[in-house]
């Protein structure tokens, strides 16, 4: 097995983790603000349906002091409102979307690496 093969299955193996956190997230915190109408149209633009899971889980994973700059953008109606969402959500709901969005981050930075990097022939022989 070749080191681009045994990366990508590491990248998959993420990447499907990733996918199982991104329903249970969905289920049980997203769930719950969608129904809540203080936080139902706080949640960002949702180009696809369950794009606001995404959203979501970005407000909850990067730093406060990021998401207040997005949140002051002219494009802001993109982004949830991170301050809001950490007032109604808990700690566990909090590590879930961390735990979600970081995974999904982390799995698509490494396909996209890995594709550009043997693109280049990094991995010929």
């Amino acid at each position: 097995m070749s080191l681009l093969s045994q990366l990508l299955a590491i990248a998959c193996a993420i990447g499907f983790f990733a996918a199982i956190f991104y329903v249970a997230f969905g289920q049980i915190t997203v769930r719950k603000l969608r129904k809540n109408p203080k936080t139902m149209d706080k949640l960002g633009f949702e180009y696809v349906s369950g794009w606001d899971i995404i959203n979501v889980a970005q407000s909850l994973s990067i730093p406060r002091k990021l998401s207040k700059k997005l949140e002051n953008t002219p494009l802001s109606i993109l982004y949830a409102n991170s301050e809001l969402l950490h007032d109604q959500t808990n700690m566990f709901d909090r590590m879930l979307g961390s735990i979600f969005y970081w995974l999904l981050t982390i799995s698509g930075l490494m396909m996209i690496s890995l594709a550009i990097l043997d693109t280049f022939g990094f991995f010929d022989n």
